[in-house]
């Protein structure tokens, strides 16, 4: 699945200027969030955005804090930010049902997020969930 455009919470800018985030060196995961979630512009961290995909990664594939991305640099004059490899969820026995995808720095703040879909996504059982960045990577900064 394509993600849609990449939306930055309201301190992702900042921190990105300030130094706060080092975006090749930084750890960082993407994690599935329900319909349900408050994730936006005012987020802060990971830990208080609600509504995670419920930890089942015996049935669903999925497990509480999702999975670990590595974010590359591409350019000079424009540069682009973009994950290396896709994530990719597999269900076993039962659906995987999510609506935002939320890439965050591990033990810190949220970057950013994609809406999925204009409702919720289910994969079903025995099916592959993969989030690709974008068609234009996470971000380009020109």
């Amino acid at each position: 699945m394509a993600a849609s455009t990449w939306a930055f919470t309201n301190g992702a800018r900042t921190k990105l200027l300030d130094g706060t985030f080092d975006i090749d060196s930084d750890t960082w995961k993407m994690a599935l969030f329900t319909d349900g979630s408050d994730i936006g512009a005012a987020s802060t961290t990971y830990a208080l955005v609600t509504n995670e995909v419920a930890h089942a990664p015996a049935t669903t594939g999925y497990s509480t804090g999702g999975i670990a991305v590595t974010l590359n640099l591409s350019g000079t004059t424009t540069v682009t930010v973009d994950i290396a490899t896709d994530p990719v969820w597999t269900t076993v026995s039962a659906s995987l049902i999510c609506r935002y995808a939320v890439i965050y720095e591990v033990g810190g703040s949220v970057l950013c997020w994609s809406d999925l879909d204009v409702a919720s996504i289910t994969v079903t059982a025995g099916n592959t969930l993969t989030v690709a960045a974008h068609t234009s990577g996470v971000f380009t900064l020109a």
